[in-house]
Protein backbone atom coordinates (compact mmCIF):
# COMPACT_ATOMS: atom_id res chain seq x y z
CA UNK A 1 0.00 0.00 0.00
CA UNK A 2 1.41 3.38 -1.02
CA UNK A 3 1.66 6.12 1.74
CA UNK A 4 0.54 9.19 0.89
CA UNK A 5 2.99 12.34 1.07
CA UNK A 6 2.83 15.06 2.85
CA UNK A 7 1.36 18.29 1.22
CA UNK A 8 3.44 20.55 3.70
CA UNK A 9 6.65 19.05 5.72
CA UNK A 10 8.27 21.51 8.89
CA UNK A 11 11.22 19.99 9.29
CA UNK A 12 13.18 21.34 12.65
CA UNK A 13 12.27 24.76 12.25
CA UNK A 14 14.30 27.49 14.85
CA UNK A 15 13.72 31.40 14.31
CA UNK A 16 15.42 33.49 17.02
CA UNK A 17 15.02 37.60 17.48
CA UNK A 18 18.32 38.23 18.69
CA UNK A 19 18.23 36.50 22.02
CA UNK A 20 14.97 35.71 21.90
CA UNK A 21 14.17 31.76 20.41
CA UNK A 22 10.15 32.41 19.27
CA UNK A 23 10.18 29.17 17.71
CA UNK A 24 12.68 26.12 18.26
CA UNK A 25 13.30 23.00 16.69
CA UNK A 26 9.29 22.43 15.40
CA UNK A 27 8.48 19.70 13.02
CA UNK A 28 4.95 18.48 12.12
CA UNK A 29 3.29 17.40 8.15
CA UNK A 30 -0.07 18.44 6.90
CA UNK A 31 -1.43 15.89 4.95
CA UNK A 32 -3.89 16.40 1.94
CA UNK A 33 -6.94 16.80 2.52
CA UNK A 34 -6.55 17.09 6.04
CA UNK A 35 -7.57 20.24 8.77
CA UNK A 36 -4.80 20.69 11.38
CA UNK A 37 -4.84 23.06 14.12
CA UNK A 38 -1.93 24.73 16.14
CA UNK A 39 -2.42 25.61 19.46
CA UNK A 40 -0.71 27.28 22.03
CA UNK A 41 -0.80 30.60 24.29
CA UNK A 42 -0.01 33.76 23.57
CA UNK A 43 3.61 34.15 22.90
CA UNK A 44 3.74 30.39 22.11
CA UNK A 45 5.12 31.08 18.20
CA UNK A 46 2.45 30.18 16.18
CA UNK A 47 1.97 33.46 14.16
CA UNK A 48 5.74 33.20 13.53
CA UNK A 49 5.80 29.83 12.48
CA UNK A 50 3.27 30.92 10.12
CA UNK A 51 5.11 33.80 8.93
CA UNK A 52 8.04 31.38 8.30
CA UNK A 53 5.68 28.82 6.07
CA UNK A 54 5.09 31.82 4.09
CA UNK A 55 8.32 33.42 4.07
CA UNK A 56 7.01 36.38 5.38
CA UNK A 57 10.26 36.20 7.77
CA UNK A 58 12.87 33.33 7.21
CA UNK A 59 13.68 30.83 9.73
CA UNK A 60 17.53 30.85 11.46
CA UNK A 61 17.24 27.33 10.86
CA UNK A 62 15.32 24.30 9.14
CA UNK A 63 13.55 23.80 6.41
CA UNK A 64 10.21 23.59 4.96
CA UNK A 65 9.04 21.67 1.85
CA UNK A 66 5.77 21.93 0.19
CA UNK A 67 4.49 19.22 -2.43
CA UNK A 68 8.16 17.75 -1.50
CA UNK A 69 10.14 20.71 -2.59
CA UNK A 70 12.14 22.78 -0.61
CA UNK A 71 10.30 26.56 -0.11
CA UNK A 72 12.34 27.75 2.77
CA UNK A 73 13.26 31.17 1.66
CA UNK A 74 11.26 31.84 -1.55
CA UNK A 75 9.73 35.16 -1.93
CA UNK A 76 6.41 35.08 -1.13
CA UNK A 77 4.17 35.98 -4.38
CA UNK A 78 6.24 32.84 -5.53
CA UNK A 79 5.23 30.60 -2.46
CA UNK A 80 1.33 31.51 -3.02
CA UNK A 81 1.77 30.54 -6.90
CA UNK A 82 2.37 27.20 -6.04
CA UNK A 83 -0.63 26.90 -3.68
CA UNK A 84 -0.19 28.17 -0.85
CA UNK A 85 -2.02 31.01 1.05
CA UNK A 86 -3.61 32.70 4.12
CA UNK A 87 -5.81 34.95 5.87
CA UNK A 88 -4.58 37.40 9.41
CA UNK A 89 -5.19 37.57 12.97
CA UNK A 90 -6.36 41.35 11.82
CA UNK A 91 -8.39 42.00 8.87
CA UNK A 92 -6.54 42.62 5.42
CA UNK A 93 -9.44 43.43 2.81
CA UNK A 94 -9.77 46.44 0.39
CA UNK A 95 -12.83 48.09 2.06
CA UNK A 96 -13.09 50.31 -1.08
CA UNK A 97 -12.99 47.37 -3.44
CA UNK A 98 -15.98 45.61 -3.72
CA UNK A 99 -16.61 42.26 -2.46
CA UNK A 100 -16.03 40.28 -5.87
CA UNK A 101 -12.65 42.40 -7.02
CA UNK A 102 -11.25 41.65 -3.37
CA UNK A 103 -11.85 38.01 -4.67
CA UNK A 104 -10.56 38.72 -7.90
CA UNK A 105 -7.40 40.31 -6.74
CA UNK A 106 -7.05 37.17 -5.26
CA UNK A 107 -7.33 35.33 -8.27
CA UNK A 108 -4.17 37.14 -9.73
CA UNK A 109 -2.36 34.20 -9.13
CA UNK A 110 -4.37 32.41 -11.68
CA UNK A 111 -3.40 34.89 -14.51
CA UNK A 112 -1.07 34.09 -17.58
CA UNK A 113 -1.77 37.32 -19.87
CA UNK A 114 1.89 39.23 -19.42
CA UNK A 115 2.16 43.09 -19.46
CA UNK A 116 2.15 43.66 -23.24
CA UNK A 117 -0.52 41.40 -24.22
CA UNK A 118 -3.13 43.38 -21.50
CA UNK A 119 -2.14 46.65 -23.47
CA UNK A 120 -2.96 45.38 -26.49
CA UNK A 121 -6.28 44.70 -25.10
CA UNK A 122 -6.36 41.05 -27.29
CA UNK A 123 -8.91 38.54 -27.30
CA UNK A 124 -7.13 35.86 -24.95
CA UNK A 125 -7.44 38.54 -22.20
CA UNK A 126 -10.85 38.89 -22.29
CA UNK A 127 -11.40 35.36 -22.13
CA UNK A 128 -8.83 35.08 -19.28
CA UNK A 129 -10.72 38.19 -17.33
CA UNK A 130 -14.41 36.60 -17.85
CA UNK A 131 -12.99 33.41 -16.20
CA UNK A 132 -11.70 34.84 -13.21
CA UNK A 133 -15.03 36.89 -12.73
CA UNK A 134 -16.81 33.59 -13.18
CA UNK A 135 -14.48 32.08 -10.58
CA UNK A 136 -14.19 34.27 -8.21
CA UNK A 137 -18.03 34.16 -8.13
CA UNK A 138 -18.20 30.85 -7.75
CA UNK A 139 -16.22 31.25 -4.48
CA UNK A 140 -18.38 33.68 -3.57
CA UNK A 141 -21.44 31.03 -3.80
CA UNK A 142 -18.86 28.88 -1.69
CA UNK A 143 -18.77 31.22 1.29
CA UNK A 144 -23.12 32.22 0.87
CA UNK A 145 -21.52 35.45 0.04
CA UNK A 146 -22.89 36.05 -3.92
CA UNK A 147 -25.42 38.38 -3.05
CA UNK A 148 -22.84 40.81 -2.00
CA UNK A 149 -20.51 40.32 -4.66
CA UNK A 150 -20.89 44.28 -5.92
CA UNK A 151 -21.15 45.78 -2.56
CA UNK A 152 -18.30 47.75 -0.75
CA UNK A 153 -16.22 45.20 0.86
CA UNK A 154 -15.87 47.69 3.94
CA UNK A 155 -20.13 47.50 4.11
CA UNK A 156 -20.03 43.64 5.36
CA UNK A 157 -20.43 42.65 8.83
CA UNK A 158 -17.47 41.49 10.59
CA UNK A 159 -18.24 38.00 10.33
CA UNK A 160 -18.81 38.04 6.69
CA UNK A 161 -15.20 39.87 5.89
CA UNK A 162 -13.72 36.95 7.39
CA UNK A 163 -15.54 34.44 4.90
CA UNK A 164 -14.48 37.11 1.96
CA UNK A 165 -10.76 36.63 3.38
CA UNK A 166 -11.11 32.88 2.90
CA UNK A 167 -12.66 33.20 -0.55
CA UNK A 168 -10.09 35.20 -1.41
CA UNK A 169 -7.30 33.02 -0.19
CA UNK A 170 -9.01 30.37 -1.85
CA UNK A 171 -9.36 32.05 -4.84
CA UNK A 172 -5.43 32.46 -5.50
CA UNK A 173 -5.47 28.83 -6.83
CA UNK A 174 -5.09 27.35 -3.32
CA UNK A 175 -3.90 23.96 -2.24
CA UNK A 176 -3.18 24.76 1.31
CA UNK A 177 -4.44 27.25 3.00
CA UNK A 178 -3.53 28.71 6.43
CA UNK A 179 -6.29 30.56 8.74
CA UNK A 180 -4.55 32.67 11.56
CA UNK A 181 -7.81 33.36 14.29
CA UNK A 182 -10.17 32.66 11.67
CA UNK A 183 -12.98 32.33 14.81
CA UNK A 184 -11.34 35.84 16.34
CA UNK A 185 -13.91 38.18 16.95
CA UNK A 186 -16.86 36.12 15.67
CA UNK A 187 -20.28 34.76 17.66
CA UNK A 188 -21.04 31.68 17.84
CA UNK A 189 -23.62 31.47 15.12
CA UNK A 190 -20.52 33.02 12.54
CA UNK A 191 -18.16 30.13 14.15
CA UNK A 192 -20.41 27.44 13.15
CA UNK A 193 -21.29 28.82 9.83
CA UNK A 194 -17.62 29.36 9.25
CA UNK A 195 -16.34 25.65 10.24
CA UNK A 196 -19.14 24.40 8.17
CA UNK A 197 -17.50 26.27 5.15
CA UNK A 198 -14.20 25.45 6.06
CA UNK A 199 -15.30 21.44 5.91
CA UNK A 200 -17.55 21.73 2.89
CA UNK A 201 -14.16 23.23 1.24
CA UNK A 202 -12.22 20.28 2.13
CA UNK A 203 -14.43 17.64 0.54
CA UNK A 204 -14.14 19.91 -2.87
CA UNK A 205 -10.08 19.97 -2.46
CA UNK A 206 -9.01 22.15 -0.02
CA UNK A 207 -5.90 21.45 2.78
CA UNK A 208 -6.24 23.90 5.72
CA UNK A 209 -3.39 24.42 8.74
CA UNK A 210 -4.75 26.74 10.95
CA UNK A 211 -4.43 28.82 14.63
CA UNK A 212 -7.18 28.97 16.89
CA UNK A 213 -7.63 29.65 20.55
CA UNK A 214 -11.27 28.31 20.36
CA UNK A 215 -11.05 24.90 22.07
CA UNK A 216 -14.47 23.89 20.98
CA UNK A 217 -13.97 24.98 17.28
CA UNK A 218 -10.54 23.30 17.36
CA UNK A 219 -11.46 19.35 18.81
CA UNK A 220 -14.80 20.06 16.49
CA UNK A 221 -13.38 20.22 12.98
CA UNK A 222 -9.61 19.35 13.08
CA UNK A 223 -8.28 15.85 12.03
CA UNK A 224 -4.64 16.48 13.89
CA UNK A 225 -3.39 19.08 16.59
CA UNK A 226 -0.02 20.50 17.13
CA UNK A 227 0.70 22.16 20.79
CA UNK A 228 3.26 24.38 21.20
CA UNK A 229 4.74 25.83 24.41
CA UNK A 230 6.97 28.73 24.56
CA UNK A 231 7.90 28.18 20.86
CA UNK A 232 8.29 24.53 21.28
CA UNK A 233 6.16 21.53 20.32
CA UNK A 234 5.00 19.82 22.91
CA UNK A 235 2.42 17.04 21.48
CA UNK A 236 0.59 16.40 18.41
CA UNK A 237 -1.91 13.78 17.70
CA UNK A 238 -5.75 13.35 17.20
CA UNK A 239 -8.02 15.59 19.18
CA UNK A 240 -8.71 12.39 21.18
CA UNK A 241 -4.93 12.08 21.94
CA UNK A 242 -4.24 15.54 23.06
CA UNK A 243 -7.13 15.69 25.05
CA UNK A 244 -5.39 12.87 27.10
CA UNK A 245 -2.31 14.01 26.57
CA UNK A 246 -0.04 13.97 29.71
CA UNK A 247 1.83 17.22 28.51
CA UNK A 248 -0.87 18.95 27.42
CA UNK A 249 -2.59 18.30 30.46
CA UNK A 250 -0.22 19.45 32.29
CA UNK A 251 0.39 22.87 30.23
CA UNK A 252 -2.93 24.00 29.57
CA UNK A 253 -5.95 22.14 32.23
CA UNK A 254 -7.04 24.43 35.01
CA UNK A 255 -10.15 23.83 36.18
CA UNK A 256 -11.26 21.76 33.74
CA UNK A 257 -10.92 23.99 30.36
CA UNK A 258 -7.97 23.97 28.19
CA UNK A 259 -6.46 27.21 28.52
CA UNK A 260 -5.15 28.38 25.49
Amino acid sequence: MKTMEPLLQVSNITKSFGGVTAVRNVSFSVFPGQITAVIGPNGAGKTTLFNMITSIIPPTSGNIYFQGIDITGKKPCDIARMGVTRTFQNLQIFKNMTVLENVMVGAHTRLKTGFVRSALRLPSVAREEAEVHRMALSFLEQVGLVEQAYEPAGNLPYGNQRLLEIARAAAAKAKLILLDEPMAGLNPQESRKLVSIIQNMRENGLTFLFVEHDMETVMSIADHIVVLDFGEKIAEGTPREICNNPAVIAAYLGDGEVVV
